[in-house]
């Protein structure tokens, strides 16, 4: 396996029948600070609010958001209402499936701040969107991400039956199939998100952009931490594969249609098949600036 080493490649050996933690560093996943609260509330006031005026300006969707947000005292009611509507089916209709997304959000305000941030994200990166209450009305990468801290939920309180079936359904409905063991802090902007894949042991910090067509697998038959770290501020261009127990540092930016199989440092833009090194990153926090140029000047 090949190694970044202060922009030189080295060789290294891997052994997959041991696999271990590319990186002893601690992980920020969210750690939902006491400040958050009040930024949550401002977010879900702004939330009523275009709810209310877009209600009036278009008196077809008027069901559906005194439904989803209208009638709902906060956030978390109204992130479950809108994911029952959406995940309800036969096997779980929305009478037995809203309670228990309610009482799940409800029960853990962390998921809840966490999906704020994320709306917050889109808002800050994405410039086709107006207001958080885009991504909860129309957004499948928000729903599929906001389905998954369900299930993640379910799957650290030993209901693990429960959790591969949102898996399940999220990947069918939305198209974006996150393993509920996969650890994701906030901030995460997975943008269109179509046939986006994260593996069981996938570590993806906060505030990372991902775009659509993004695997980040494992590889072989091996078992234990056999999928990517990705670290805070990186932006992973459309259609890469990251595959196996790698970390992708800080800052860093994965050019499109890119197969990373190496480690890559903090702040340096690989791109390729497989994956080389072709400079620095161009901007302090790629994830934020949605920059989708290499250092060289070409599209990623």
């Amino acid at each position: 396996m090949h190694i970044l080493v202060s922009g030189k490649f080295s060789q290294k050996s891997m052994e997959h029948n041991q696999p271990t933690d590319a990186s002893t560093k601690d992980y920020k996943l969210c750690h939902a600070p006491r400040e958050m609260e009040e930024v949550a509330q401002k977010i879900w006031q702004r939330i009523r609010d275009a709810a209310v005026k877009m209600a009036e300006d278009e008196g077809q969707l008027r069901h559906l958001l005194e439904d989803v947000v209208i009638s709902r005292a906060t956030l978390a009611e109204s992130l479950a209402a809108r994911l029952a509507r959406k995940l309800s089916r036969e096997d779980m209709q929305r009478d037995q499936l809203e309670p228990l997304l309610r009482s799940i959000l409800l029960s853990n305000e962390r998921e809840v701040l966490s999906a704020a941030r994320d709306m917050e994200a889109i808002v800050d990166r994405d410039p086709a969107c107006q207001s958080e209450l885009e991504p909860l009305l129309f957004y499948k990468g928000f729903m599929a991400i906001t389905s998954y801290r369900v299930a993640h939920v379910l799957w650290k309180n030993d209901r693990k039956a429960l959790a591969l079936y949102f898996q399940s359904i999220v990947s069918e409905i939305f198209g974006v199939d996150i393993h509920p063991a996969a650890r994701i802090g906030c901030a995460i902007m997975l943008d269109h998100a179509n046939s986006v894949v994260i593996g069981e042991t996938s570590i993806i910090e906060d505030n990372v952009s991902i775009l659509h067509e993004v695997t980040l697998g494992g590889t072989g038959k091996q078992t234990g931490d056999r999928h990517p770290i990705v670290r805070s501020g990186v932006l992973i261009g459309a259609g890469s594969k990251i595959l196996g127990r790698v970390e992708i540092g800080e800052c860093a930016k994965i050019g499109a249609g890119s197969v990373v199989l190496q480690d890559v440092h903090p702040y340096q833009t690989v791109a390729g098949v497989p994956a080389v090194l072709v400079g620095e990153a161009l901007e302090g926090n790629p994830a934020m600036g949605m920059d989708q140029t290499l250092s060289e000047g070409n599209s990623i």
